[in-house]
Formats: structure tokens, C-alpha cells, sequence
């Protein structure tokens, strides 16, 4: 395999064109890839990443880079995991990108064949922070951000493009018909940030929905008052039945009829703001039946 592609891509390195010609890389269906062909915008989410007390980076899925190099414009050490083969022997014949006139000036890069949703991490940086970004494919975009709040203790910031629906899910707020479980969780830590919209027709092959890029910011208490893993559960359940009040959607804890004529409990999800959730995990936590 190495050899007849590895050499088809050195060839296609040393003829300078544009984003399209450049790349022999094709989408695969079954990787949920769309790869983005703006220039612009890729500029635009490399510099959404302040670099502010940390210099490491993770980009998740660079498929043919153009995010990469303007992540590499920037004084940073950059690990890119990609799963598909093809992409990953074509990053590593395409960087430094002398045609596109930009080059790495400080820092590192690496290419890494994994999938970051089963690679350990913490390998990586050692015990240093690092941001994640990417244009992260659809189909497993909400894992990774459960993984984000895994690692959370290791990364102050993280950004890219998801599908918009799922970014204006994890950016919404109490009161919001989009806002549930991932909008809790991840707003129970970082601070979210809905940037701008992207639209299909600057993707390869264009997807059938807008994108939408996102940040969020590691908060400086990002410990919570209470038990986080009932805080989790108690969110979890919570919007499972996000249309009945937490006196019926919480029933599986079987609490303390004295606890259930609290007022919170005539309340469904969506009227409960992150702090009136850890609230409600303390109660429970000190409920006794």
C-alpha cells in the first residue's frame, strides 16, 4: 500500500494548485467525511483556539489538511489523529505546505493513523493541557464531546464544526427547546460559545445541513459543589422525560415524599439552569427515604 500511494502523493505535493486539484484524498461515505474547501473559514476556526496557557493542540479528523496548515501558522505542537489511511499518508507528504505559502514556525507536528474516540490521550502530552479542534465528522460529533468532559481536567479550550443543530444544542441555555442533556453537562464546566454558520456548498461532497462552529471555554471552578457522577444521572434522567415534571421523571431514585413537595419538582428540565441541577443533586445526595 505505502509505496504506489505514498509516491502518488509526493507527485501531487510539487505541482501547486488549488484545494480541489491538490488533493487525490476522496470523501468516504462510511467516515461521515465532508471535507471543507474554504480557505476563509478554516482560517477562521484555526484562530478560534486562543493558545492562552497552553501550546498543545489535537486536531481531530484533518482529512486533507486545510485546516491544518493554518493551525501550523500558529506557535503551537499539533497532534492530528485521522482513522482513514489514505488521508493520513497524504498529511504527512503535504506538510510543511510550501505552495500555500504558509509554514510552520515554531512548535511540532504530528500525524497519528488512530480513532480519538479509543486512543489513549494522556499519552500524548503527558501532564500538559491541550485544546482540541476539528471539522468533526457528524456521525460520532456528540461522542467526542462526551470524551471532552472525560478529559476535561487536560483541556481549557476546545473548537470546530459540527452539525449546527448539535452546536446550538450544547450552546443553548434554560428556557430553549434545543437545550438538554449535552447543554447541561458541557455548561456545567466550560462556558459555550455559538460563533457563526456555515453552509453546505463549501464542503466536499456538501453535506444536506448547515454546520455550525462552536467554543468552549474550560471555567476557572470547573469542580462541581456536589457528587458529579449523580449529577450526570440526575441530568440523564431528566431529560429523558424531558416533557414531565422532575417529580415523575426523577421516580427512580425513590425519594423522600418530604424531598418531593419541594417546589423544584413542579419544574421540568429545560426551566432548570446548571446551578438549580447541582442544587438538586445535593438534595438528593442527602435524601433520606
Amino acid at each position: 500500500m505505502g509505496k504506489g500511494k505514498a509516491s502518488r502523493f509526493a507527485k501531487k505535493r510539487s505541482k501547486p494548485s488549488t484545494w480541489q486539484e491538490k488533493s487525490p484524498v476522496k470523501a468516504k461515505k462510511y467516515l461521515g467525511q465532508h471535507f471543507l474547501k474554504d480557505e476563509e473559514i478554516a482560517a477562521k476556526i484555526a484562530n478560534t483556539l486562543s493558545l492562552k496557557g497552553y501550546k498543545n493542540v489535537i486536531e481531530i479528523g484533518p482529512g486533507t489538511g486545510i485546516l491544518t496548515k493554518y493551525l501550523l501558522s500558529r506557535n503551537l505542537n499539533l497532534v492530528a489523529l485521522e482513522l482513514d489511511a489514505e488521508s493520513v499518508i497524504y498529511l504527512n507528504h503535504s506538510f510543511p505546505l510550501e505552495n500555500a505559502g504558509i509554514m510552520h514556525r515554531q512548535g511540532s507536528f504530528r500525524v497519528i493513523e488512530a480513532d480519538f474516540l479509543k486512543y489513549d490521550i494522556s499519552a500524548l502530552f503527558e501532564n500538559e493541557s491541550f485544546a482540541i479542534t476539528g471539522n468533526f465528522p457528524y456521525n460520532i460529533s456528540t461522542q467526542i464531546v462526551f470524551k471532552l468532559l472525560d478529559i476535561k481536567t487536560s483541556v481549557p479550550e476546545f473548537s470546530g464544526m459540527f452539525q449546527k443543530e448539535v452546536a446550538q444544542r450544547i450552546c443553548a441555555g434554560p428556557g430553549s427547546k434545543t437545550y438538554g442533556i449535552l447543554s447541561v453537562l458541557v455548561q456545567a464546566f466550560y462556558n459555550a460559545e455559538y460563533l457563526f454558520t456555515v453552509p453546505p456548498n463549501v464542503f466536499d461532497p456538501p453535506p444536506k445541513v448547515d454546520s455550525g462552529v462552536l467554543r468552549l471555554r474550560r471555567k476557572e471552578i470547573f469542580t462541581l459543589d456536589c457528587d458529579e457522577k449523580l449529577f450526570v444521572k440526575v441530568v440523564k434522567a431528566a431529560f429523558n422525560q424531558r416533557r414531565k415534571t422532575l417529580r415523575n421523571s426523577l421516580k427512580t431514585f425513590e425519594l423522600s415524599n418530604n424531598l418531593k413537595e419541594d417546589a423544584i419538582f413542579d419544574r421540568r428540565p429545560e426551566q432548570m439552569a446548571v446551578a438549580d441541577f447541582i442544587w438538586l443533586t445535593k438534595k438528593i445526595a442527602n435524601d433520606t427515604v
